[in-house]
């Protein structure tokens, strides 16, 4: 069974179906959702995350039912937003960070240790004990990124996490998430050269998926569709 299956899948917001008719099956390591604003495909983000639920049809990830299993899912699956101030609650580097462990079982020197080895992998360690809504634009989504990753999942999804980044912020944030590790990504972007850095790629219109193969052959359709 591939990681992330979807089998005629309708979510609804209200009165509105925001996806409709999803079937998928998707297994490479590193998957990128690409299609124009209002598409859907933060929807499907949310919806693997088990932010979202499907009104019918079926969906699993990582073999869990999203709706069934949430607290199963939340232990291994992480969420990178675009906006970071949406993520971070405490009042440090440090602390935030931590919190992303509270539900953990470690000892307090376990706890300090993966906080401290995470805030060394992203450039965080020499602002540990700053406040955090204080930070950078591009340190508030690395810390977003320290938080997700220090949790050590087995999924990472990512909506837009350039998107309010400089150049070299962004390019900083996704070598972050394409490094080799035991994660798989999702990763939802407007970035097209982004996408391409992906080993698969699906297109989202109208609420649906219309394509999946290739980026460089989705990323093609995409941009031939803009055209028309």
């Amino acid at each position: 069974m591939s990681y992330l299956e979807l089998d005629d899948v309708h979510v609804r917001l209200g009165d509105a179906e925001v996806l409709r008719d999803v079937t998928c099956s998707l297994d490479e390591r590193t998957i990128a959702v690409i299609g124009e604003n209002g598409s859907g495909k933060s929807t499907l983000a949310r919806l693997v995350g088990g932010l979202t639920h499907a009104a019918s049809g079926t969906i699993r990830v990582l073999g869990l039912d999203p709706a069934r299993e949430a607290a199963q899912l939340r232990r291994r699956v992480a969420v990178v937003f675009s906006n970071p101030d949406t993520q971070i609650v405490m009042p440090t580097v440090a602390e935030d960070v931590a919190f992303s462990l509270r539900s953990d079982k470690l000892s307090r020197d376990e706890r300090n240790r993966r906080v401290d080895e995470a805030m060394h992998r992203f450039g965080l360690a020499d602002v540990a004990g700053h406040a955090s809504h204080d930070l950078s634009g591009g340190q508030k989504q690395l810390l977003a990124l320290c938080g997700a990753f220090v949790r050590r999942p087995d999924l990472v999804i990512a909506d837009e996490p350039t998107a309010y980044l400089d150049a070299r912020n962004a390019r900083r944030v996704a070598d972050h998430l394409f490094e080799e590790g035991r994660h798989r990504l999702l990763l939802v972007t407007h970035d097209l050269a982004l996408a391409q850095r992906c080993e698969r790629a699906v297109l989202v219109k109208d609420g649906t998926i219309v394509a999946a193969g290739t980026p460089a052959a989705v990323v093609a359709e995409y941009e031939d569709g803009l055209r028309c």
